[in-house]
């Protein structure tokens, strides 16, 4: 509550996503309370970090995790904060209320936007950042957007690439897998997942060169190019951004101890039951292997919760409304370069206006964290994006649109007699 102006100031609801919820971010949405003088707030998702109502995170006991249900949370926590915020400043008791605004990215971006869908009565308005509102079964524009993003030389190396390592598999899995220090990886398919992961990074998080500029150099030269991309997902992917191999074992995933990696299980039951994002190989001129496919996926899904576990993604595009989504005074934002951009809202409407920030480094919520993403750009500054003017546009845009949408919202905040 740095910024906050006492008593009628607006009040910004940071939604946390799926993983644990570690404070506020110094981050673009720090700079706008700031302009604001909103007061900052954020809530934890259910079942994540220190969130988890059970002991045992054994699948009947994830049967209310869902988005509906953290929805209702952030509910209930709006109306008690502010409730003990009329309390904390003698605020009288006549429906008082100051101005909310909802922010989230990616996951959170949705629930940001859905929250001003089923709530609007709570939140003067959302800003959905990379917002996957669009539940999707099989997720194909998600490999495509990796190959058009890479361009043509980095997308013929990465194909050639992953040839080599089904190859590789073929001959000798254990030494392949040992490159990346991934040879706990039974499953081949969980091993190609892993690498199929480590080449959507470059693109989703503004750092497209950190893949592609040693990769087609190496394919140039005449270098081994399993060595070159393994090399790659070690220093890069693992030792700078912190990609641990065990998320993808399924044996670790089948863990239903509550531990700080609690995270990567709980997402995959929301992936398996309700949102889908199965990020399958197209059958044409995919960029990753074949054996990602929706077999893969539901076999996945079948190993860590058991028979009987299927995404519904077409009851939550028909609760939600999916890209189609009928609601106002929500602001979608996405990086042109961002794969997930496929899940979100890109046709722009006035009541709903929606923008695609254009740069070759423009990635997953690019509005609120700059470019490129790690180590974190203090106050999501642009001066890293390749084009910072357009990204400074659209953040333009967002002030007007959030300034224009707290005004005609506020109301008078009157102090007890």
């Amino acid at each position: 509550m740095d910024y906050f102006r006492a008593p009628d100031g607006p009040l910004f609801m940071i939604i946390c996503g799926e993983g644990p919820c570690s404070g506020i971010a110094n981050d673009y949405i720090n700079v706008l309370a700031k302009k604001f003088q909103a007061g900052v707030v954020s809530l934890e998702h259910r079942y994540y970090g220190k969130s988890s109502p059970f002991n045992s995170l054994a699948t009947e006991n994830l049967k209310y995790l869902s988005s509906k249900q953290a929805l209702f949370d952030l509910a209930a926590f709006r109306q008690y904060y502010q409730e003990s915020l009329n309390v904390k400043l003698n605020m009288s008791n006549g429906g008082n209320e100051n101005p909310w605004f909802f922010f989230g990215i990616s996951y959170s971006g949705a629930l940001s936007a859905w929250f001003r869908l089923k709530f609007p009565h709570l939140t003067c308005g959302s800003l959905a950042s990379s917002a996957v509102v669009r539940a999707v079964y099989e997720f194909t524009e998600f490999d495509q957007q990796i190959g058009e993003s890479a361009g043509q030389e980095c997308k013929g190396a990465l194909q050639e690439t992953n040839k080599l390592l089904e190859l590789g598999l073929k001959e000798n899995r254990k030494a392949v897998k040992s490159l990346f220090n991934a040879t706990e990886l039974d499953v081949d398919a969980d091993f190609l997942y892993l690498t199929a992961d480590a080449a959507v990074m470059a693109f989703q998080y503004g750092n497209p060169d950190k893949l592609c500029v040693p990769l087609v150099e190496a394919k140039k030269n005449g270098s081994d190019l399993v060595e070159t991309y393994s090399k790659y997902v070690r220093e890069y992917c693992m030792r700078f951004w912190g990609l641990r191999v065990r998320t993808y074992n399924r044996k670790h995933l089948r863990n239903t101890v509550v531990t700080a990696d609690s995270a990567y299980r709980l997402w995959w039951f929301q992936v398996c039951t309700e949102l889908g994002y199965f990020q399958v190989a197209p059958k044409n001129d995919s960029v990753r292997s074949q054996q990602i496919n929706t077999m893969f996926h539901l076999d996945l899904c079948k190993s860590l919760f058991g028979e009987g576990v299927y995404p519904k993604v077409d009851a939550t595009n028909l609760y939600y409304g999916g890209d189609r989504l009928t609601a106002t005074k929500i602001i979608f934002t996405n990086g042109s370069e961002d794969p997930w951009r496929h899940a979100s809202k890109q046709n722009s409407s006035h009541e709903m206006p929606s923008y695609i920030i254009k740069c070759r480094n423009c990635g997953h919520g690019t509005d609120i964290r700059g470019c490129p993403q790690s180590p974190m750009v203090i106050e999501g500054k642009s001066n890293n994006c390749s084009l910072p003017d357009y990204v400074n546009k659209v953040r333009q845009q967002m002030v007007e649109h959030i300034d224009l949408w707290l005004s005609e919202c506020r109301k008078p905040i009157r102090s007890s007699i």
